[in-house]
């Protein structure tokens, strides 16, 4: 079950007194407010308060800048100005507090992103679900030969049973010890309990970031090298930016998941190439790894 019948009850009140406000609002996030929006087999993300919009962007910059941004024919324009020539300040302006239900070892890869309020679901004093994270049978995938923290093929027939019913049962029988070890009538502290319990397990928390470290945290989440399992929220999360931020959220999508950083070796050697030069990696002065990553975004002249 996404959501306990206690957190349902609580969004259904919030939703049905909604408030007056002077503050600014996003129409797009007001609409999204609390809805938890379904990732993975049990997990969710929802949207619990925001603060600012665009306008927050904008007026951020031109206290910060003064006269010098007026030239900007637009908001939008500045908006990504501010984007194309990395300035943040502006963008730390809107925050977002999200509640998220996920597996406990895509929480600890998240969790790297330090630049957040985070308060998370307490085993020591909470007993946990019975909900682990399963993966569907397309994300079941053996070890990459070439990268060493990927997933290469998926595995199909026998293989692929056989993982399934390993994790289930393991799982399964993880739970159940740590019930075993909660029972009795002098049972284990839940805070010695948890021990027995497999990364698969669901936990829960509450997430606050302002708006600069969340495009980060999309920038590497919801690529497509990430992990499927964390870039399914991250994917959920970009969906929800939109309506918060459109214009910001534009930018961001121009300028960082589709643009590309080059180097000053990169940036010389794609002059050279506009010039008619033919170049190649030993010309490139990049190494190996370099000049693969070049050649996927510049292709050399056959």
């Amino acid at each position: 079950m996404p959501l306990t019948p206690e957190q349902k009850a609580e969004i259904d009140a919030v939703r049905a007194t909604p408030r007056e406000t002077l503050r600014a609002t996003a129409p797009g996030m007001e609409a999204q407010l609390h809805i938890a929006h379904p990732v993975l087999d049990h997990g969710f993300v929802r949207v619990v308060d925001y603060m600012g919009d665009d306008g927050a962007i904008v007026q951020a910059a031109r206290v910060s800048y003064g006269a010098g941004t007026r030239h900007v024919s637009s908001d939008a324009g500045l908006i990504r100005y501010l984007m194309r020539h990395w300035h943040s300040t502006p963008f730390e302006m809107c925050e977002i507090k999200l509640h998220v239900k996920l597996p406990l070892f895509v929480a600890r890869q998240w969790i790297r992103h330090r630049t957040a309020n985070v308060n998370e679901y307490s085993a020591r004093y909470s007993v946990l679900d019975r909900e682990f994270y399963i993966p569907a049978p397309e994300h079941l995938a053996a070890q990459s030969t070439t990268n060493a923290q990927g997933r290469g093929d998926v595995l199909e027939g026998a293989e692929a049973a056989r993982a399934l019913e390993i994790l289930k049962t393991d799982a399964a029988r993880a739970y159940d010890s740590y019930e075993t070890l909660l029972g009795g009538e002098q049972g284990l502290a839940r805070e010695l309990a948890r021990m027995t319990l497999p990364a698969n397990i669901y936990t829960q928390w509450y997430w606050k970031t302002d708006l600069h470290n969340l495009f980060h945290f999309l920038r590497l989440r919801a690529d497509s090298h990430a992990q499927y399992e964390i870039r399914a929220y991250a994917e959920t999360i970009h969906a929800l930016v939109r309506d918060w931020v459109p214009e910001a959220t534009r930018a961001f999508e121009d300028y960082r998941m589709g643009g590309a950083q080059l180097s000053a070796q990169a940036l010389d050697c794609l002059r050279r190439m506009l010039a008619g030069e033919q170049i190649t990696q030993e010309s490139s002065g990049m190494s190996a790894r370099e000049w693969r990553e070049f050649c996927a975004l510049f292709p050399p002249a056959r």
